[in-house]
């Protein structure tokens, strides 16, 4: 590995980190508004079927208040998470295109997965993130097709 792709992880990792906080800072919000525990502490829901006190509801709910209504920092922390995905897949398979593709491929049935889960919420930040699963799903698969069309045939086409 290069001291380039290297130095994009580090950053990358950095970013995703910085905005990890801030997403779990603005989700904090969640613990003054009570009407809100219903809708959006789904992970504090899967131990118990009632929150009722601010003390119960987990770290990740945050997470998911913070998307819902405050989604530029998870948008960038979602966008962090993606670019290193994609850097370690590349680093990993840009020997061999058919596993580069692949990856890319999967990646993105993975994306557009993620858009079926988010598809149905009527806040701002599932819209947000229904658009950029949908379109990141899409160039994702079109970059595999991509990959996988460059694989040399196994004739020599330079004069």
């Amino acid at each position: 590995m290069t001291i380039n792709k290297f130095s994009q992880m580090i950053i990358a990792a950095l970013f995703f980190m910085v905005f990890t906080f801030c997403t779990w800072y603005e989700g904090s919000e969640i613990l003054d508004r009570p009407w809100e525990w219903k809708y959006s502490t789904h992970f504090t829901h899967v131990n118990d079927d009632q929150t009722m006190d601010a003390d119960d509801i987990s770290s990740f709910d945050y997470f998911v208040y913070a998307a819902k209504f405050k989604p530029l920092f998870p948008f960038f922390m979602v966008l962090a998470a993606l670019y290193f995905i994609i850097l370690t897949g590349y680093i990993l398979f840009k020997r061999s295109m058919k596993k580069m593709a692949l990856f890319l491929l999967g990646l993105g049935v993975l994306l557009l997965l993620s858009n079926g889960f988010v598809s149905h919420s009527p806040t701002v930040g599932g819209n947000i993130f229904q658009a950029f699963f949908l379109i990141g799903g899409m160039i994702t698969i079109l970059s595999a097709a991509h990959y996988y069309l460059r694989i040399p045939t196994g004739f020599n086409t330079e004069i």
